[in-house]
């Protein structure tokens, strides 16, 4: 697996890193400019909706999975 990649987001006004792996972090890029919102912005919603247990990282990687699954699935149906 590809070296994590840590970048720093704002959310809701406060600086915090995330680490990714490169397509993870392409995925979420790729997301939001479909979504027309910034990364920032993307994983401020993606914080705001995950549960409380596990880390934004791992929230991030769960979300961007579900994404492409929830859109090849529409694609087979």
């Amino acid at each position: 697996m590809p070296a994590e990649i840590k970048r720093s987001v704002s959310i809701s006004g406060h600086r915090t890193s995330i680490s990714l792996e490169r397509p993870f972090w392409d995925a979420l890029k790729e997301i939001a400019c479909t979504e027309d919102v910034s990364v920032n912005e993307l994983v401020r919603r993606i914080d705001e909706s995950r549960d409380t247990e596990g880390n934004l990282s791992g929230a991030v990687r769960v979300y961007v999975l579900a994404h492409f699954k929830n859109k090849t699935s529409a694609a087979c149906t």
